[in-house]
């Protein structure tokens, strides 16, 4: 019997809650073993000092599809918890993963192993385990659009145009706690900086095609621009870094980009990288914490690499730092008043 839609979407992928799980006695195990055990100790503990210095600003940067894989409460959890005060991210991690399931749509546990011609026939998308219904992601691509098409016609910078999307789910939303929704009610920002790499550029592709004289678009040296401001104005900072790429190296460069605009700024004071990345190919995809200090960006006397697939880490750190509850006397930032000024 031939597979269809249906039978091939049944099995939701749910979202790990970091507040009904607490993981301090496997940290603290793990504190006392060797290899990744240890790192990852050692990365909650580190995480945990930059919620508690008063004046550290924390970066989240995402990249890779932990949002799609179960790991999509968590970050949402950690902004609500003040524990975050701006994310960098793919546009993948925040569109066509996080406002995607805004829409009601959900990701789908599938297997690796699938035969993708069955799953084009299907338009089903494949993330190694995980499925994505392409109609509803075309949905998704034309929610962007709608969104644009309400906007005064002029650049923005992809900062901007997510807080619209954050402020046009309040009253659309079909799921609670979406990251982009609670960023907008949080004054987090989030920024793309290749945002039309993602749904949002179909969507605004469209737009843009419909409107060629006059149209809304995304001005990523605004984006850089702005959250260079968010580390000018920070006493010092610390990054949370899921996977790497873009996000990582976008949200390094603000200490470069300050002194580039005559500002003495200190390098991020601390830094936490996740990832499964090499760095015998000169990358790591974007430098080694360590290499990175080379170029005046991060210091190096609380930083981690954590050699692990983030949905096996990520939720134990989290939870961790949750579960300390440090974050209930941290200082709200809201750093996208500084930005809408």
């Amino acid at each position: 019997m031939k597979e269809n839609k249906k039978s091939i979407l049944k099995d939701e992928v749910k979202h790990i809650d970091i507040k009904a799980i607490n993981a301090t006695d496997i940290i603290n195990a793990m504190r006392e073993m060797s290899f990744t055990s240890r790192d990852t100790a050692n990365a909650a503990d580190i995480l945990n000092m930059m919620i508690k210095d008063d004046g550290c600003t924390v970066f989240l940067t995402l990249a890779g599809s932990t949002s799609a894989a179960g790991c999509m409460q968590v970050y949402a959890d950690m902004v609500k918890s003040n524990m975050i005060d701006a994310i960098v991210a793919t546009g993948a991690s925040i569109v066509d993963m996080d406002f995607f399931e805004a829409l009601g749509f959900k990701h789908y546990k599938g297997t690796p192993y699938a035969d993708d011609k069955i799953l084009r026939e299907n338009y089903i998308d494949r993330i190694y385990d995980t499925y994505i219904d392409e109609e509803e992601l075309q949905h998704c691509d034309m929610a962007i659009n709608t969104i644009a098409n309400t906007l005064e016609l002029r650049p923005y910078s992809s900062r901007e145009f997510i807080r619209e999307m954050g402020k046009w789910l309040v009253t659309n939303s079909k799921k609670k706690d979406s990251l982009v929704q609670v960023c907008y009610e949080h004054n987090v920002p989030i920024f793309c900086p290749a945002f039309s790499d993602s749904s949002a550029g179909f969507g605004l592709v469209k737009h843009q095609w419909d409107n060629p004289e006059k149209h809304v678009s995304i001005d990523s040296v605004k984006d850089f621009l702005e959250l260079t401001k968010i580390k000018m104005a920070a006493e010092t900072s610390g990054l949370f870094m899921i996977g790497g790429g873009v996000p990582k190296n976008f949200v390094q460069d603000t200490v470069i980009c300050a002194e580039v605009l005559g500002k003495d700024v200190p390098m991020h004071k601390y830094a936490i990288q996740i990832t499964v990345a090499d760095s015998r190919d000169g990358a790591c995809s974007s430098s080694t914490l360590r290499e990175a200090s080379s170029w005046g960006k991060v210091e190096t006397v609380y930083e981690k690499m954590v050699y692990a697939e983030a949905t096996s880490v990520l939720p134990l750190i989290a939870s961790y730092v949750y579960h300390q509850g440090d974050w209930k006397k941290r200082k709200k930032y809201e750093w996208t008043k500084l930005l809408d000024i």
